[in-house]
């Protein structure tokens, strides 16, 4: 059984992730791996250069020839990705369209069974899951972590969230919810949910 992890950004699932892992589940990081294969992928950079421009890449300093004997690989010029992206949602869907299906397939090959997935049905790989669990937490507390860990005010803090999926919306459409409000114990909603999914195999995803 494939389980994603969800939640909008403040909502600890990194954290919960982390605590899953000690328990030693092992976690696809679908934000991590999209780096990765953006920065590795020979056909995703080709790709990307193609459609945003060649500056979208950055030349990588020559290593020694005590360091390496591969090829530098060239480095993602993040601000002219983001830029690119900000023109619009037809930029952002231009780029996912890039990336996701690499992804996808990379979560498949790589045999775990659990994911970590910011934008789990904006992506469409709520199709790959067969149980979906949300982390979710207050809006306030949220705010306050996100000004907390980045060191900016609220209003920047809200526009964040606001650019994501709802969490009400998010919400519904899981099977699962875990509190990670910071009052709430955390320890016996994993282990519920663990109970839950080793026990019930045959949960069928309601969001194909």
């Amino acid at each position: 059984m494939k389980t994603a992890i969800i939640g909008g950004i403040g909502a600890g699932k990194s954290h919960v992730c982390r605590l899953l892992e000690a328990r030693g589940i092992e976690i696809y990081n679908c934000d991590a791996e999209a780096r990765r294969i953006i920065t590795h992928d020979a056909e995703v950079r080709a790709e990307l250069s193609a459609l945003v421009g060649p500056d979208v890449y950055l030349p990588s300093p020559e290593p020694s020839p005590s360091t390496s004997a591969h090829a530098p690989e060239p480095i993602l010029n993040k601000p002219v990705l983001r830029a690119y992206m900000q023109q619009g949602p037809q930029a952002v869907a231009r780029v996912n369209a890039i990336v996701h299906p690499r992804v996808a397939r990379d979560f498949l090959r790589s045999g775990k069974e659990w994911m970590e997935c910011a934008i789990l049905f904006e992506s469409g790989f709520h199709r790959l899951v067969d149980r979906i669990v949300c982390v979710s937490c207050p809006l306030e507390e949220r705010l306050r972590r996100i000004q907390l860990r980045d060191g900016c005010e609220r209003a920047v803090a809200q526009r964040w969230i606001d650019m994501q999926m709802d969490d009400e919306e998010r919400q519904s459409r899981s099977h699962t919810i875990i509190l990670n409000d910071g009052v709430a114990p955390l320890e016996p909603q994993i282990e519920q949910l663990l109970i839950n999914v080793f026990a019930k195999p045959n949960v069928q995803n309601e969001n194909k």
